[in-house]
């Protein structure tokens, strides 16, 4: 069989290798002490805490199927609410369908707008879970394993690493973010794939909140807030019911909000977890009335993580990916084929399917 190396071991990369695993010998390199790239979800007394994406579209066909081929549909879940708030002059109004989801600059289909999203019972980092509990036996993976770069060899492609090793295979597919992939082929492909390296991104904190019940004086019959532009103070854009929005993520009697915030390069330097927790309650109190201080706060950064999509860098992403149709190179994920969970299942699926067309012998 043919040898597959994945480097990235988020949800694109985990799909491809779940697609090629028990066809190919697959290696997944992935540079973090974990897998899981931006879906980690933690479990803390009773609470169900999405350090990460919080979910995937309502419409998605992807991740649905791929839940089912990894045992685990019926862990699948909607909403429990659909309606929105929206804060502003007039404090708390009712949202109309979809226009959360447009105020906070969502990039996804108008299709989907209204529609809300779906997750998994356990949270999303089950479904990471499931991937990394299947792979394990079946293909080899390395967490703290960091490329340096990705080039062709005369066997295919050439992964190597910070510790000078080389490593060989017939394909070789990034499931990186774009700027890391940029920095692995620059040095092989160079201007081919320079616009990458320019991809334009958001960073994200946000902080979730938990409250006794008692301790917010609103009905939390919704998903959540979205802040109008001019009433955002300190990059708060919005505020998630999480408690309300799904079930059994808080335990009876508490409540959890989910605070969301677009932070400065400056502010994600200097303001440690206690300033970002201390922002959210402050944040929280103007747009509801919630009284005392939080049970427990949990902060999360993300850091330049937010891939945003315009036509100069779709061209860049076409450009690179022109560049490498030549060689056993393939790009995967998010950051190159829409934003999203559901964009990112499709690209490993993507990325498995040209493994598999290329006449490999898997």
């Amino acid at each position: 069989m043919a040898k597959v190396i994945i480097v990235g071991g988020g949800i694109a990369g985990l799909t491809a290798a779940f697609r090629l695993c028990g066809d190919a010998h697959v290696d997944v390199l992935e540079a973090a002490p974990s897998l899981g790239g931006q879906i980690r979800t933690q479990l803390s007394a009773g609470f169900a805490i999405e350090r990460g994406a919080e979910g995937f579209v309502f419409r998605s066909e992807a991740v649905p199927a791929l839940a089912a081929d990894l045992g685990m549909p019926d862990e699948l879940m909607g909403q429990s609410v659909s309606q929105s708030y929206g804060f502003g002059d007039g404090g708390l109004r009712v949202l109309a369908p979809g226009e959360a989801a447009a105020s906070l600059g969502f990039q996804v289909p108008k299709a989907d707008l209204g529609k809300g999203i779906r997750t998994f019972r356990r949270g999303m980092a089950s479904l990471i879970s499931a991937l990394e509990g299947t792979l394990r036996g079946r293909a080899q993976i390395r967490c703290g394993a960091i490329a340096k770069s990705i080039e062709p060899s005369s066997q295919g492609a050439c992964v190597t690493l910070d510790d000078g090793s080389r490593h060989e295979a017939e394909l070789v597919i990034a499931a990186t973010h774009a700027r890391g992939a940029a920095t692995l082929l620059a040095p092989r492909f160079g201007a081919a794939v320079a616009g990458l390296s320019q991809a334009p991104t958001l960073s994200s904190v946000t902080v979730e909140l938990a409250f006794e019940r008692a301790q917010v004086g609103h009905a939390l019959d919704g998903t959540g807030v979205v802040v109008a532009h001019d009433h955002q103070r300190d990059g708060l854009g919005a505020c998630t019911f999480t408690s309300a929005k799904f079930a059994d993520r808080s335990p009876p009697g508490k409540v959890s909000l989910r605070l969301f915030f677009r932070p400065s390069p400056q502010q994600l330097q200097e303001l440690d977890d206690d300033a970002w927790a201390e922002r959210a309650l402050w944040g929280v109190q103007r747009i509801l009335p919630v009284q005392g201080q939080p049970l427990r706060a949990w902060v999360s950064r993300w850091p330049d993580a937010l891939p945003v999509f315009n036509d100069r860098y779709t061209a860049a992403v076409v450009e690179a990916e022109a560049a490498l149709a030549s060689h056993p190179i393939v790009l995967a994920g998010s950051a190159f084929h829409g934003s999203g969970i559901d964009a990112a299942v499709r690209s490993g699926e993507a990325a498995a399917a040209a493994a598999k067309s290329r006449g490999l012998t898997l």
